[in-house]
């Protein structure tokens, strides 16, 4: 017989009603859409195609569709058909989501555009043409001959033919050459699709069931329990009459049979396999890289296979290898925001200090991934105190919320599940050597609150579904991935009561992206961690939240600049002791330039672990220089003089020099203040300082100068105004009348002098010196010039015995009391400095 599709490709007559009605009979497809008509069906698309080859079988003989069409034509006909409704269904009334019908549509897609290909010949794959009884042409052989020898063979050389030499040439030794790539004749006709766990890929492969009425459907996945868990599924659907025992050695059935089996059997009846499956699907398909079942499903070219999995963004360079074209993505983040899944927490908990060895466990190569060492994580990690330890936590913290723990082998799983009991926690441990029964048993009673906790290492990471698991704690860490997704799978999915999954990495809190083990944070690219948060999903507030979130913040990325953003954005919820030191001081300066009176004080807390004063020092300084409240400037100023370190202070008055004349004023008197009431550097520094801050409100105290004695202004007029060897004289002549002077007067005629040479300098900062061999009663003097603080304000006078305050004199108003009150304090001060000067000025002359 000829091939039908070359019959389709030589169609080109208009089709008739009766034409179109007999091959919708005979495929079980509508083959005109709503509103369509015959003349719409034009040459080349590719239900054309299917028309036509199916015309040709029916004009053959055929009374059912051949295998060569059921591959080509039939999911390209029932997608086309399952799609055309706004809302696809499947035959339970189930609707498709968004997501899944992404897959179908992409799927669609694909094939439509393999099949319109110029120059495809209808199938793409290479598969074998079958003769008018349905069996397979095996007449011919690979290389074209008839199997009994008969065809005469052509000797002529062809033009791009060599002759035949009598003997072998070496391989090239050359190291460069690169060898060709093996052919894939059926990469065209190979599919995958990433939805996220829980988010409903089960549901997507029943609509690829839906979709194939005369095509078969074989559903491999890589556990026999997932096998029954399938089944299970697609008979809830309403395709139970559907389910059909494996195919083998040519068996047919026309009307769409569905088998769901093991990798590990298509493995070992490969070849054999039945060619009336047209749609294979690949359960978690990154499971099907390995190299025995990856090259079993590159030799089968004839059906179309579609792969699922929760992780190919993470192995997409592996699992593209052997799926090449991707029709949809919908991955964890995606499936939690628009709320397919369940939102996730994540608390992190510090292992203790028995398990930061952990980076000295060797990572071992997989077939797709690396991962730890298992055997060495185990010796790390099952140790008694460790799994008492994780019991407590479990009870104190989370009680009755029904868990999974993913521990370092099946040994540890066992002694976990004990403690766990100990602990008052109804627990099992499982793994593959639990028995089928017991293991059944162990999960329905999970599902029926009976068991709360469930201790394995590798089983439930995959496939397993159950909506009631909550908690997914990370005992046993993993460098894969794939694994993390994989496991953290395990609590997305909805279920009433539950308001999201929570995941537990017992890692530090700082722990970053570039760190060898895979948090959920890392895994989602998240910047910030937030203990107890919301890590991706939607936030609904007062729905059963079960933990409590931290009000602190830390940065996890590993990208320098998104931390710093971190800093900027959530400064005032920073964790500050969980940052490196250089983050610190940014931190310590970024809070010192935007503290406010409001969060003064909080901004203080944060800093209480600095037992260095490396940070408050930053903090204090930065705020004197860089804040826009002076009143807070003021402030830091004597936290500072408390610290009572040199270095800080003598930044202080380095600062307060460059403020504007009255903020000057008010910083130079919280200063001298300091100096005066407590002892701050050394002595020598002490000196200096006194002297650059009455150097800073020199005004102040020329003019009390010139108000006590008027010669002052004689004497700095003609010490300003001479140079040379005239000004030193003029600084000793200064000088000289300083010291006939009571204390205050003389500090005040060398706080206003302002030298011009290096000789009167020199003079100056003798006398200076001799002067305040006591810093602080040079400083308590110099405060004295300063204008009173609150000296135009009223003042309240103290309440008689009798709680009445005391009324002004008739006669005279209080203004006029009080400003001569004032004029009274001021004659005082002017006696008080015309008595004898002390006996330390006396001893100086």
């Amino acid at each position: 017989m000829s091939d039908t599709t070359e019959v389709a490709a030589g169609a080109s007559t208009r089709l008739s009603s009766d034409q179109i009605d007999r091959v919708s009979a005979f495929t079980r497809e509508p083959i005109l859409l709503d509103s369509e008509k015959p003349e719409d069906l034009t040459p080349g698309t590719a239900r054309r195609q299917a028309v036509d080859a199916a015309l040709a079988e029916l004009d053959a003989g055929r009374e059912i569709p051949s295998f060569e069409w059921r591959s080509n034509y039939s999911l390209m006909l029932g997608l086309e058909r399952v799609l055309e409704t706004d809302h696809p269904t499947l035959a339970d009334g189930a609707e498709l989501s968004e997501h899944q019908v992404d897959a179908l549509s992409g799927t669609l897609a694909a094939l439509v555009s393999e099949l319109e290909k110029p120059g495809s010949n209808g199938r793409g794959n290479g598969a074998k043409p079958e003769a008018s009884n349905g069996t397979p042409a095996d007449a011919e052989s690979e290389n074209g001959a008839d199997a009994n020898g008969d065809d005469e063979v052509d000797d002529t050389l062809a033009p791009d033919e060599e002759e035949p030499v009598d003997w072998e040439e070496g391989e090239a030794e050359d190291s460069d050459t690169v060898a060709e790539a093996p052919e894939d004749p059926g990469a065209s006709r190979r599919f995958w699709f990433e939805h996220a766990t829980g988010a409903g890929k089960t549901v997507a492969a029943v609509g690829f069931i839906e979709a194939s009425r005369t095509g078969g459907t074989l559903i491999l996945t890589h556990r026999r329990n997932l096998v029954d868990q399938f089944i299970g599924e697609i008979s809830d659907r309403g395709y139970s009459d559907r389910l059909s025992p494996p195919l083998l050695d040519g068996a047919d059935h026309p009307y769409g049979p569905v088998t769901v089996e093991t990798y590990q059997w298509f493995v070992r009846n490969a070849g054999r396999v039945s060619d009336a499956y047209s749609i294979v699907i690949c359960d978690e398909a990154h499971t099907a890289l390995g190299e025995k079942t990856s090259a079993c499903i590159r030799n089968w070219t004839g059906p179309v296979f579609i792969g699922m999995t929760a992780t190919g963004a993470l192995i997409a360079r592996h699992v593209a290898d052997l799926f090449p074209t991707q029709t949809s993505r919908f991955d964890l983040a995606q499936a939690a925001r628009r709320g397919v899944i369940a939102p996730l927490r994540c608390i992190r908990i510090p292992p203790g200090p028995g398990v930061r060895t952990l980076a000295k466990v060797p990572l071992r190569r997989g077939e797709v991934d690396q991962d730890f060492d298992q055997d060495e994580l185990a010796k790390l990690l099952d140790q008694g105190p460790f799994n008492v330890a994780i019991a407590d936590l479990y009870k104190s913290r989370f009680r009755r919320v029904p868990g999974v723990l993913y521990t370092a082998g099946v040994k540890h799983a066992g002694n976990v599940a004990a403690a766990l009991r100990d602990a008052g926690i109804n627990a099992r441990a499982v793994s593959g050597e639990t028995p089928k029964r017991e293991l059944a048993e162990i999960l329905a009673a999970f599902e029926r609150g009976e068991v709360d906790v469930l201790c394995n290492a590798m089983l439930l990471a995959e496939g397993w579904n159950s909506p009631r698991a909550t908690i997914c704690m990370h005992l046993a860490p993993t460098a894969s991935r794939r694994v993390y997704q994989q496991r953290v799978g395990r609590v997305t999915r909805r279920n009433p009561g539950k308001e999201s999954g929570l995941v537990i990495d017992l890692v530090h809190p700082a722990t970053t992206h570039d760190e060898t083990i895979v948090t959920l944070h890392s895994l989602l690219d998240r910047d910030v961690y937030r203990g107890g948060a919301i890590v991706v999903g939607p936030v609904r507030r007062g729905r059963g939240r079960r933990v409590r979130v931290e009000r602190r913040v830390v940065p996890v990325s590993d990208k320098p600049e998104r931390r710093l953003a971190v800093l900027e954005r959530e400064l005032w919820r920073i964790a500050v002791e969980n940052l490196n030191h250089s983050e610190q001081h940014a931190w310590a300066a970024l809070a010192g330039a935007r503290v406010t009176s409001g969060n003064w004080r909080r901004a203080k807390a944060m800093l209480q672990h600095d037992q260095a004063k490396e940070l408050r020092r930053r903090f204090l300084l930065t705020c004197v220089q860089r804040n826009r409240n002076h009143q807070l400037r003021l402030k830091a100023l004597g936290e500072i003089a408390a610290l009572r370190e040199g270095d800080a202070f003598d930044d202080a008055v380095d600062v307060v020099a460059t403020w504007p004349r009255d903020e000057r004023r008010a910083g130079a008197k919280v200063l001298l203040q300091a100096l005066a009431e407590r002892r701050i550097g050394r002595r020598d520094q002490a000196q200096a300082w006194v002297w650059r801050l009455a150097e800073t409100t020199r005004d102040l105290h020329e003019q009390y100068a010139v108000q006590r004695w008027p010669e002052t202004k004689r004497l700095l007029g003609l010490f300003v105004n001479s140079s040379g060897r005239a000004h030193g004289r003029n600084a000793r002549r200064l000088v000289h009348a300083a010291r006939q002077q009571d204390r205050r007067l003389a500090i005040a005629l060398l706080a206003s002098a302002v030298a011009h040479t290096p000789e009167a300098e020199e003079v100056l900062r003798g006398a200076r010196m001799r002067m305040a061999r006591k810093p602080s009663a040079v400083a308590r003097e110099l405060l004295r010039n300063f204008p009173k603080a609150g000296s135009k304000r009223r003042r309240r006078r103290p309440k008689s015995d009798g709680g009445r305050e005391e009324r002004p004199a008739k006669g005279r108003p209080a203004k006029e009391r009080e400003r001569l009150n004032g004029e009274a304090e001021l004659e005082a001060d002017a006696e008080e400095e015309t008595v004898a000067e002390p006996a330390e000025a006396v001893a100086e002359e």
